[in-house]
Protein backbone atom coordinates (compact mmCIF):
# COMPACT_ATOMS: atom_id res chain seq x y z
CA UNK A 1 0.00 0.00 0.00
CA UNK A 2 0.95 3.57 -0.89
CA UNK A 3 1.18 4.78 2.84
CA UNK A 4 3.00 1.48 3.89
CA UNK A 5 6.03 3.03 1.57
CA UNK A 6 6.04 6.14 2.83
CA UNK A 7 6.40 5.11 6.32
CA UNK A 8 9.13 2.47 5.52
CA UNK A 9 11.01 5.54 3.70
CA UNK A 10 9.78 8.11 6.51
CA UNK A 11 11.11 5.57 9.06
CA UNK A 12 14.53 4.81 7.11
CA UNK A 13 14.99 8.83 6.71
CA UNK A 14 14.46 9.11 10.81
CA UNK A 15 16.94 6.36 11.76
CA UNK A 16 19.61 7.25 9.37
CA UNK A 17 19.13 11.14 10.59
CA UNK A 18 18.38 11.22 13.68
CA UNK A 19 18.59 7.48 14.58
CA UNK A 20 16.11 8.31 17.66
CA UNK A 21 15.26 4.89 20.59
CA UNK A 22 11.82 5.12 19.77
CA UNK A 23 9.23 2.50 17.41
CA UNK A 24 6.07 3.86 15.99
CA UNK A 25 3.45 0.56 16.07
CA UNK A 26 -0.18 1.01 14.27
CA UNK A 27 -3.30 -0.48 14.41
CA UNK A 28 -2.37 -3.61 12.42
CA UNK A 29 0.21 -5.06 14.46
CA UNK A 30 3.12 -3.83 12.27
CA UNK A 31 6.45 -1.79 13.66
CA UNK A 32 8.89 0.44 12.57
CA UNK A 33 11.94 1.66 14.52
CA UNK A 34 13.31 5.27 14.43
CA UNK A 35 16.56 3.76 15.81
CA UNK A 36 19.35 1.29 16.51
CA UNK A 37 18.66 0.20 19.96
CA UNK A 38 17.70 -3.08 22.26
CA UNK A 39 14.20 -2.17 23.42
CA UNK A 40 12.50 1.57 22.50
CA UNK A 41 12.54 4.30 25.18
CA UNK A 42 9.24 5.88 23.87
CA UNK A 43 6.03 3.56 21.63
CA UNK A 44 3.94 5.40 19.74
CA UNK A 45 1.00 3.45 19.11
CA UNK A 46 -0.52 5.15 16.49
CA UNK A 47 -4.58 3.70 16.65
CA UNK A 48 -6.13 4.76 12.82
CA UNK A 49 -4.97 5.65 9.47
CA UNK A 50 -6.26 9.55 10.55
CA UNK A 51 -3.08 9.51 12.15
CA UNK A 52 -0.85 8.84 9.29
CA UNK A 53 -1.07 12.28 7.92
CA UNK A 54 0.31 13.75 10.78
CA UNK A 55 2.86 11.73 11.61
CA UNK A 56 4.24 11.54 8.33
CA UNK A 57 4.61 15.43 9.12
CA UNK A 58 5.88 15.37 13.02
CA UNK A 59 6.07 18.98 13.94
CA UNK A 60 5.30 19.47 17.26
CA UNK A 61 2.15 20.64 16.70
CA UNK A 62 1.13 17.85 14.26
CA UNK A 63 2.43 15.38 17.18
CA UNK A 64 0.71 17.64 19.84
CA UNK A 65 -2.88 17.48 18.02
CA UNK A 66 -2.02 12.91 16.96
CA UNK A 67 -1.89 13.32 20.71
CA UNK A 68 -4.56 15.10 22.40
CA UNK A 69 -6.80 14.09 19.98
CA UNK A 70 -6.04 10.71 21.15
CA UNK A 71 -4.92 9.68 17.49
CA UNK A 72 -2.01 7.85 18.96
CA UNK A 73 -1.12 6.57 22.37
CA UNK A 74 2.59 7.04 23.70
CA UNK A 75 4.57 4.24 26.11
CA UNK A 76 7.59 5.49 27.81
CA UNK A 77 8.99 8.25 30.47
CA UNK A 78 7.35 11.59 29.86
CA UNK A 79 11.21 13.58 29.39
CA UNK A 80 11.72 10.49 27.00
CA UNK A 81 8.37 11.78 24.80
CA UNK A 82 9.10 15.06 24.96
CA UNK A 83 13.00 14.17 23.79
CA UNK A 84 11.48 12.21 20.85
CA UNK A 85 9.02 14.41 20.26
CA UNK A 86 11.59 17.16 19.43
CA UNK A 87 14.05 14.56 17.57
CA UNK A 88 11.57 13.76 15.11
CA UNK A 89 10.17 17.67 14.71
CA UNK A 90 13.59 18.42 13.29
CA UNK A 91 13.82 15.42 11.27
CA UNK A 92 10.72 17.30 9.34
CA UNK A 93 12.04 20.90 9.61
CA UNK A 94 15.45 21.82 8.66
CA UNK A 95 16.14 25.16 9.74
CA UNK A 96 13.50 25.53 12.96
CA UNK A 97 13.51 29.46 11.91
CA UNK A 98 13.74 29.08 8.32
CA UNK A 99 9.93 29.15 6.23
CA UNK A 100 6.75 29.41 8.42
CA UNK A 101 8.39 28.22 11.52
CA UNK A 102 9.98 31.87 11.69
CA UNK A 103 7.24 33.91 10.19
CA UNK A 104 6.19 36.58 12.92
CA UNK A 105 2.95 35.40 14.33
CA UNK A 106 0.65 38.86 14.72
CA UNK A 107 -2.95 38.37 15.94
CA UNK A 108 -5.72 41.25 16.60
CA UNK A 109 -6.16 42.19 20.05
CA UNK A 110 -9.00 43.28 21.35
CA UNK A 111 -10.55 43.61 24.95
CA UNK A 112 -13.22 41.19 23.86
CA UNK A 113 -10.65 38.58 22.48
CA UNK A 114 -8.05 39.38 25.21
CA UNK A 115 -10.88 38.87 27.70
CA UNK A 116 -12.05 35.32 26.08
CA UNK A 117 -7.86 34.22 25.82
CA UNK A 118 -7.22 35.14 29.53
CA UNK A 119 -10.31 33.26 30.41
CA UNK A 120 -9.81 30.31 28.14
CA UNK A 121 -6.75 29.47 30.12
CA UNK A 122 -7.44 30.18 33.42
CA UNK A 123 -10.80 29.38 34.13
CA UNK A 124 -10.13 25.83 33.80
CA UNK A 125 -10.78 25.15 37.36
CA UNK A 126 -9.01 26.47 40.55
CA UNK A 127 -8.68 22.99 41.59
CA UNK A 128 -7.31 21.53 38.76
CA UNK A 129 -4.17 24.47 39.16
CA UNK A 130 -4.22 23.50 42.82
CA UNK A 131 -3.15 20.13 41.94
CA UNK A 132 0.28 21.10 40.27
CA UNK A 133 1.22 24.80 42.19
CA UNK A 134 2.62 25.13 45.30
CA UNK A 135 0.12 25.81 48.02
CA UNK A 136 -0.27 29.74 47.10
CA UNK A 137 -0.45 28.77 43.80
CA UNK A 138 1.90 31.31 42.53
CA UNK A 139 1.66 30.32 38.42
CA UNK A 140 4.74 32.07 37.29
CA UNK A 141 8.52 31.38 37.19
CA UNK A 142 9.56 30.58 41.02
CA UNK A 143 13.30 31.85 42.07
CA UNK A 144 15.67 29.08 42.87
CA UNK A 145 18.21 31.39 45.10
CA UNK A 146 20.50 28.18 46.40
CA UNK A 147 18.89 25.79 43.43
CA UNK A 148 17.88 23.16 45.91
CA UNK A 149 14.79 24.91 47.51
CA UNK A 150 11.62 23.46 47.29
CA UNK A 151 8.73 24.68 44.82
CA UNK A 152 6.98 26.47 47.70
CA UNK A 153 10.16 28.03 49.16
CA UNK A 154 11.11 29.15 45.71
CA UNK A 155 7.62 30.72 44.74
CA UNK A 156 7.88 32.21 47.81
CA UNK A 157 11.36 34.08 47.32
CA UNK A 158 10.68 34.84 43.78
CA UNK A 159 7.84 37.24 45.15
CA UNK A 160 10.06 38.63 47.75
CA UNK A 161 13.10 39.14 44.93
CA UNK A 162 10.27 40.99 42.96
CA UNK A 163 8.92 43.33 45.78
CA UNK A 164 13.56 44.03 47.01
CA UNK A 165 13.96 44.93 43.39
CA UNK A 166 11.32 47.84 43.31
CA UNK A 167 12.39 48.65 46.82
CA UNK A 168 8.44 48.54 48.27
CA UNK A 169 8.53 50.45 51.23
CA UNK A 170 5.43 50.65 54.24
CA UNK A 171 2.46 53.04 53.14
CA UNK A 172 3.60 52.82 49.53
CA UNK A 173 0.93 51.44 46.73
CA UNK A 174 1.58 48.91 44.24
CA UNK A 175 -0.81 47.51 41.53
CA UNK A 176 -0.36 43.85 40.34
CA UNK A 177 -1.27 43.55 37.07
CA UNK A 178 -2.79 40.15 36.30
CA UNK A 179 -2.84 39.58 39.81
CA UNK A 180 -3.37 35.73 39.55
CA UNK A 181 -4.58 34.12 43.05
CA UNK A 182 -2.79 37.03 45.04
CA UNK A 183 -0.07 35.56 46.21
CA UNK A 184 2.29 38.59 45.10
CA UNK A 185 -0.36 41.59 46.23
CA UNK A 186 -1.22 39.06 50.15
CA UNK A 187 3.05 39.28 50.06
CA UNK A 188 3.33 42.99 49.70
CA UNK A 189 0.93 44.28 52.26
CA UNK A 190 1.92 41.59 54.94
CA UNK A 191 5.79 41.60 54.37
CA UNK A 192 5.86 44.72 52.93
CA UNK A 193 3.22 47.04 54.06
CA UNK A 194 1.85 48.04 51.19
CA UNK A 195 -1.35 49.00 49.78
CA UNK A 196 -2.35 47.23 46.85
CA UNK A 197 -4.28 46.65 44.30
CA UNK A 198 -4.60 43.82 42.13
CA UNK A 199 -6.34 43.72 38.74
CA UNK A 200 -7.28 40.17 36.59
CA UNK A 201 -9.77 39.42 33.71
CA UNK A 202 -10.32 35.64 34.86
CA UNK A 203 -13.28 35.57 37.17
CA UNK A 204 -11.85 32.05 39.33
CA UNK A 205 -9.05 34.17 40.20
CA UNK A 206 -10.33 37.14 41.14
CA UNK A 207 -13.11 35.45 43.54
CA UNK A 208 -10.52 33.14 45.03
CA UNK A 209 -7.72 35.80 45.61
CA UNK A 210 -10.89 38.13 46.85
CA UNK A 211 -11.55 35.09 49.47
CA UNK A 212 -7.85 34.67 50.35
CA UNK A 213 -7.53 38.32 51.06
CA UNK A 214 -10.58 38.68 53.29
CA UNK A 215 -9.29 35.11 55.45
CA UNK A 216 -5.83 36.92 55.59
CA UNK A 217 -7.70 39.65 57.43
CA UNK A 218 -5.80 42.43 54.50
CA UNK A 219 -9.29 43.94 52.85
CA UNK A 220 -8.12 47.09 54.18
CA UNK A 221 -5.07 46.89 52.31
CA UNK A 222 -5.32 45.25 49.24
CA UNK A 223 -8.39 45.69 46.84
CA UNK A 224 -8.67 43.19 43.79
CA UNK A 225 -10.65 43.79 40.72
CA UNK A 226 -12.25 41.87 37.47
CA UNK A 227 -10.84 44.61 35.25
CA UNK A 228 -8.71 45.36 32.39
CA UNK A 229 -5.41 47.22 33.09
CA UNK A 230 -6.36 49.65 30.68
CA UNK A 231 -9.67 50.65 32.91
CA UNK A 232 -7.24 51.63 36.14
CA UNK A 233 -7.17 55.19 36.93
CA UNK A 234 -4.71 57.06 39.46
CA UNK A 235 -1.02 56.65 40.17
CA UNK A 236 1.15 53.94 41.88
CA UNK A 237 4.22 53.99 43.35
CA UNK A 238 5.37 50.68 42.25
CA UNK A 239 4.01 48.21 39.48
CA UNK A 240 4.29 44.83 38.95
CA UNK A 241 3.10 42.16 35.99
CA UNK A 242 4.17 39.12 35.88
CA UNK A 243 3.28 36.63 33.36
CA UNK A 244 0.93 39.24 31.81
CA UNK A 245 2.59 40.82 28.92
CA UNK A 246 2.63 37.76 26.29
CA UNK A 247 -0.95 38.19 26.06
CA UNK A 248 -0.61 41.77 24.78
CA UNK A 249 0.42 41.17 21.52
CA UNK A 250 3.89 42.39 20.46
CA UNK A 251 2.48 45.01 18.06
CA UNK A 252 0.70 46.67 21.26
CA UNK A 253 3.64 46.19 23.43
CA UNK A 254 4.33 50.09 23.42
CA UNK A 255 1.06 51.03 24.04
CA UNK A 256 0.87 48.88 26.95
CA UNK A 257 4.32 50.19 28.17
CA UNK A 258 2.69 53.62 27.44
CA UNK A 259 -0.14 52.53 29.72
CA UNK A 260 2.33 51.94 32.42
CA UNK A 261 4.13 55.01 32.48
CA UNK A 262 1.26 56.77 32.65
CA UNK A 263 -0.40 54.65 35.89
CA UNK A 264 3.15 55.15 37.55
CA UNK A 265 4.23 58.23 39.81
CA UNK A 266 7.12 60.22 38.73
CA UNK A 267 9.82 58.54 41.04
CA UNK A 268 7.66 55.27 40.48
CA UNK A 269 9.31 51.63 39.61
CA UNK A 270 7.51 49.08 37.23
CA UNK A 271 8.82 45.59 37.17
CA UNK A 272 7.74 43.36 33.65
CA UNK A 273 8.40 39.47 34.27
CA UNK A 274 7.73 37.90 31.19
CA UNK A 275 8.53 34.83 28.42
CA UNK A 276 10.58 36.06 25.62
CA UNK A 277 11.35 34.27 22.29
CA UNK A 278 14.78 33.30 21.53
CA UNK A 279 14.35 33.84 17.94
CA UNK A 280 15.18 37.63 17.33
CA UNK A 281 12.73 37.78 14.64
CA UNK A 282 10.14 37.32 16.86
CA UNK A 283 8.74 33.74 15.43
CA UNK A 284 8.00 32.36 19.02
CA UNK A 285 8.69 28.62 19.83
CA UNK A 286 10.42 26.46 17.16
CA UNK A 287 9.31 23.29 15.36
CA UNK A 288 5.77 24.32 15.33
CA UNK A 289 5.43 24.35 19.21
CA UNK A 290 4.30 27.62 18.87
CA UNK A 291 1.26 26.59 16.84
CA UNK A 292 0.23 24.02 19.30
CA UNK A 293 0.66 26.63 22.04
CA UNK A 294 -1.68 28.86 20.36
CA UNK A 295 -4.28 26.54 19.66
CA UNK A 296 -4.81 24.75 22.57
CA UNK A 297 -3.02 26.50 25.54
CA UNK A 298 -2.29 30.23 24.91
CA UNK A 299 -4.69 31.80 22.56
CA UNK A 300 -3.25 34.70 20.64
CA UNK A 301 -0.49 35.04 22.87
CA UNK A 302 2.66 36.13 21.60
CA UNK A 303 6.50 36.14 23.09
CA UNK A 304 8.83 39.17 22.14
CA UNK A 305 12.26 38.55 21.90
CA UNK A 306 13.93 40.82 24.82
CA UNK A 307 15.09 43.04 22.45
CA UNK A 308 11.44 44.12 21.16
CA UNK A 309 10.52 43.83 24.70
CA UNK A 310 13.39 46.98 25.68
CA UNK A 311 12.94 48.79 22.71
CA UNK A 312 8.84 49.14 23.54
CA UNK A 313 9.45 50.09 27.04
CA UNK A 314 11.40 52.83 25.69
CA UNK A 315 8.75 53.83 23.34
CA UNK A 316 6.55 53.65 26.30
CA UNK A 317 8.12 56.13 28.30
CA UNK A 318 10.40 53.85 30.46
CA UNK A 319 13.91 53.46 30.86
CA UNK A 320 15.01 49.80 31.98
CA UNK A 321 17.63 49.79 34.46
CA UNK A 322 17.99 46.51 35.68
CA UNK A 323 17.61 43.37 33.22
CA UNK A 324 18.04 39.25 34.79
CA UNK A 325 17.45 36.46 32.36
CA UNK A 326 15.46 33.55 34.46
CA UNK A 327 15.76 30.85 32.05
CA UNK A 328 17.18 28.46 34.21
CA UNK A 329 14.57 29.10 37.19
CA UNK A 330 11.99 28.44 34.63
CA UNK A 331 13.14 25.35 33.36
CA UNK A 332 13.35 24.00 37.15
CA UNK A 333 9.76 25.54 38.01
CA UNK A 334 8.22 23.69 34.92
CA UNK A 335 9.40 20.44 36.09
CA UNK A 336 8.19 20.61 39.11
CA UNK A 337 4.67 21.39 38.15
CA UNK A 338 5.12 18.45 35.59
CA UNK A 339 6.22 16.47 38.15
CA UNK A 340 2.72 17.55 40.13
CA UNK A 341 1.12 16.72 37.11
CA UNK A 342 2.07 13.47 37.04
CA UNK A 343 1.92 12.74 40.93
CA UNK A 344 -1.95 13.70 40.68
CA UNK A 345 -3.02 12.47 36.93
CA UNK A 346 -5.49 10.28 38.47
CA UNK A 347 -7.75 13.41 40.10
CA UNK A 348 -6.78 15.82 37.42
CA UNK A 349 -8.27 13.03 34.55
CA UNK A 350 -11.69 13.46 36.95
CA UNK A 351 -11.70 17.45 36.54
CA UNK A 352 -11.28 18.02 32.98
CA UNK A 353 -11.69 15.74 29.80
CA UNK A 354 -9.21 13.57 28.31
CA UNK A 355 -8.12 16.03 25.82
CA UNK A 356 -7.50 19.06 27.95
CA UNK A 357 -5.70 16.28 30.63
CA UNK A 358 -3.71 15.53 27.70
CA UNK A 359 -2.92 19.09 26.37
CA UNK A 360 -1.72 20.23 30.13
CA UNK A 361 0.24 17.11 30.36
CA UNK A 362 2.64 17.63 27.17
CA UNK A 363 2.42 21.75 27.58
CA UNK A 364 3.90 21.74 30.75
CA UNK A 365 6.72 18.79 29.87
CA UNK A 366 7.47 20.50 26.75
CA UNK A 367 7.73 23.83 28.05
CA UNK A 368 10.49 22.84 30.19
CA UNK A 369 12.52 21.25 27.87
CA UNK A 370 12.04 24.91 25.78
CA UNK A 371 13.32 26.53 28.31
CA UNK A 372 15.99 24.22 29.31
CA UNK A 373 16.94 24.40 25.36
CA UNK A 374 17.05 27.58 24.83
CA UNK A 375 13.91 28.04 22.72
CA UNK A 376 12.24 30.10 24.95
CA UNK A 377 13.60 32.47 27.82
CA UNK A 378 12.18 34.51 30.58
CA UNK A 379 13.31 37.84 31.84
CA UNK A 380 12.64 40.30 34.40
CA UNK A 381 13.12 43.88 33.61
CA UNK A 382 13.25 46.84 36.21
CA UNK A 383 12.21 50.27 35.02
CA UNK A 384 10.82 53.70 35.47
CA UNK A 385 10.24 56.60 34.08
CA UNK A 386 12.51 57.69 31.18
CA UNK A 387 14.60 60.87 31.45
CA UNK A 388 15.04 61.03 35.25
CA UNK A 389 18.78 62.43 36.45
CA UNK A 390 21.42 59.54 36.89
CA UNK A 391 22.14 60.14 40.41
CA UNK A 392 18.58 58.43 40.79
CA UNK A 393 19.97 55.20 39.94
CA UNK A 394 21.55 52.99 42.03
CA UNK A 395 25.34 52.45 41.97
CA UNK A 396 25.11 48.59 42.12
CA UNK A 397 22.38 45.78 42.40
CA UNK A 398 23.95 45.01 45.99
CA UNK A 399 20.36 46.04 47.67
CA UNK A 400 18.57 43.60 45.17
CA UNK A 401 20.04 41.21 47.94
CA UNK A 402 20.95 42.64 51.05
CA UNK A 403 17.83 44.96 51.19
CA UNK A 404 20.04 48.00 51.32
CA UNK A 405 18.16 51.63 50.32
CA UNK A 406 19.40 52.21 46.69
CA UNK A 407 16.83 53.63 44.34
CA UNK A 408 16.76 57.31 46.75
CA UNK A 409 20.14 57.69 47.13
CA UNK A 410 21.15 61.00 46.13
Amino acid sequence: MLWENKLAQWSAGVRARANLPARLTLWDGKSYDFGDFSGPSVTLHVKSPAALSLMLQPTLDNLGEAYVKSKIDIEGKLTDVIDIAYGLAKTSIDKPGGALQNMARYFTHTRSSDKKSIQYHYDVSNEFYQLFLDTNMVYSCAYFENGDEDLATAQLKKIDHILTKIELRPGQTLLDIGCGWGALVIRAAQKFGARCVGVTLSQNQFDLATERVRAAGLEDRIEIRLQDYRDVSGQFDRITSVGMFEHVGRKNLPEYFRRVQQLLADDGVVMNHGITSSDPEGGGVSYGGGDFIDRYVFPNGELPHISLALQAMQQGGLEAFDVENLRRHYAQTLCCWSDAYEANSAKLRTLVDEEKFRIWRVYLAGCAYAFENDDVAIYQIVGRKAGRAAKTLPWSRRYIYDGTSALSAA
